[in-house]
């Protein structure tokens, strides 16, 4: 997985880049296709806004969060990431689980 973080009106600390990378941890569990993910991290006036746009084989997923304060913007973001992935992976699975439908005994 590449993993690119970056920073609009913002500078990125090691402290918040091993924040972003502990959470994705959790996202990385539940998706083992994740090939590529860009975090952008932003802050306008006292709005905080983490961004996130994930590659999966098969899907792109984008994902944004808009709090007070970064870290909660961060885990907000993480929260509806892990969802989405969830989600996506459900549905990719249902599709190839209701393959033909079961033979008929009256033939």
């Amino acid at each position: 997985m590449n993993l690119k973080i970056n920073g609009l009106n913002f500078d990125i600390t090691n402290a918040i880049r091993n924040h972003v990378e502990s959470k994705l941890a959790r996202i990385n569990r539940h998706a083992d296709n994740l090939i590529n993910v860009t975090v952008t991290l932003s802050v306008e006036k006292l709005q905080h806004k983490a961004e996130a746009d994930v590659h999966l084989a098969g899907k792109d997923l984008h994902v944004e969060s808009v709090e007070s304060e970064m870290y909660a913007a961060i885990d907000t973001l993480m929260d509806k990431l892990d969802r989405a992935v969830l989600k996506h992976k459900e549905k990719s699975g249902d599709v190839r689980a209701n393959g033909a439908p079961p033979p008929s005994d009256t033939e």
